[in-house]
């Protein structure tokens, strides 16, 4: 099917799908569990010195591409030629099949606290074979096109912005409330606090490591670049939705990483369990019960999953697969379907 006949998404699905893309609060913790509130002003300048100007980049790439259906592998043929397009597209592709297995067992993770409250042991067999139902699910609705997509990954990508927008409120209440004699921050945001520990080889070097990885964790923008036909408004929708997102993501990450330890100190959280255990704090500050902020946490947690995994499932296939030369692999691998999906490569992927 053209272009021109497809399902359209507006702009807030673009951004939803950038935010599913790109925004994970996990990333939060995790680097707190890292650095400390060192990782508030690493995020800051992660987004002014890198995401702003790559956002920029992916739209002047856009500009110049507005008739591309593999984004990435079409941005690097017009500046680099069609060898390095098939090399950086295939590399895309293939690094994100491991993507998939962090992302499928998280899944089971968020399912478990939204029933039970609280994370529940499986055996490999059961992770393994519902983990396989999943992707087969999520390579079915991905091949449904940027419509589908769009509208699930609105919903997950959405109730994320709220949490993480409740949080920061939360956070801020209690810390005016302290001026009251309310709550105490655990740990005080002071400058001492945000810088990073320098004082060794060993910490400048763990500093350094986690910077790349929020760097790394600020990436991912470029993928929606494959819905540009898929998208009402063109080229200059897309241009401004993709910048705001930059903005927007990247100021969510600085000003959720700052308020971080205003409940729990640094030290006190944990990668598996952290984000639970400081929703779970707010909640209690402000008389909600531990059990139920486990279980709504868990709920959106699981709907950004579910977007981010449809996300993952259909970009990379995308990008490899919609615009690769003729002979390079079979007719029917490289086949769009109504939806400009390459379905059969999805498949194959599964």
């Amino acid at each position: 099917m053209s272009s021109e006949t497809r399902a359209r998404i507006g702009q807030f699905a673009l951004l939803t799908m950038t935010v599913s893309a790109v925004f994970n609060i996990r990333n939060v913790i995790n680097n707190n569990v890292a650095i400390g509130l060192a990782s508030a002003p690493a995020f800051f300048l992660a987004t002014i010195l890198y995401f702003v100007p790559f956002t920029l980049i992916i739209a002047e790439f856009v500009a110049m591409n507005r008739d591309s259906e593999s984004g990435v592998y079409q941005w690097v043929k017009t500046s680099m030629g069609g060898r390095w397009a098939f090399m950086a597209a295939f590399c895309y592709w293939f690094v994100n099949l491991f993507f998939f297995a962090s992302l499928l067992p998280l899944v089971l993770v968020f399912t478990s606290y939204l029933v039970t409250g609280d994370e529940q042991t499986m055996s490999p067999w059961a992770i393994t074979g519902l983990s396989i139902v999943i992707f087969a699910v999520a390579t079915w609705v991905s091949t449904k096109g940027a419509k589908w997509i769009g509208t699930i990954t609105s919903v997950g990508a959405t109730a994320v912005l709220v949490l993480t927008a409740v949080f920061v409120v939360m956070s801020l209440i209690a810390l005016a409330g302290s001026l009251a004699g309310g709550v105490e921050p655990a740990t005080p945001i002071t400058m001492g606090a945000l810088a990073p520990d320098t004082s060794s080889f060993a910490t400048t070097w763990a500093f350094l490591g986690t910077l790349a990885w929020i760097i790394q964790g600020v990436g991912g923008a470029e993928s929606v670049g494959v819905f540009l036909n898929d998208l009402r408004g063109g080229v200059k929708a897309f241009v401004r939705t993709i910048v705001v997102a930059g903005l927007m993501i990247g100021l969510l990450y600085a000003v959720a990483s700052l308020l971080m330890n205003v409940f729990v100190p640094v030290g006190g959280l944990e990668l598996s369990n952290g984000l639970f255990v400081v929703m779970g704090a707010v909640g209690e500050y402000f008389g909600i019960p531990a059990l139920a902020t486990y279980r709504v946490v868990g709920l959106i947690l699981l709907a950004a999953t579910l977007g981010s995994l449809l996300m993952w499932t259909s970009t990379p296939v995308k990008i490899f697969f919609s615009e690769i030369p003729r002979g390079m692999f079979g007719e029917k691998i490289i086949e769009l379907n109504e939806h400009g999906i390459p379905w059969w490569a999805a498949w194959l992927q599964f």
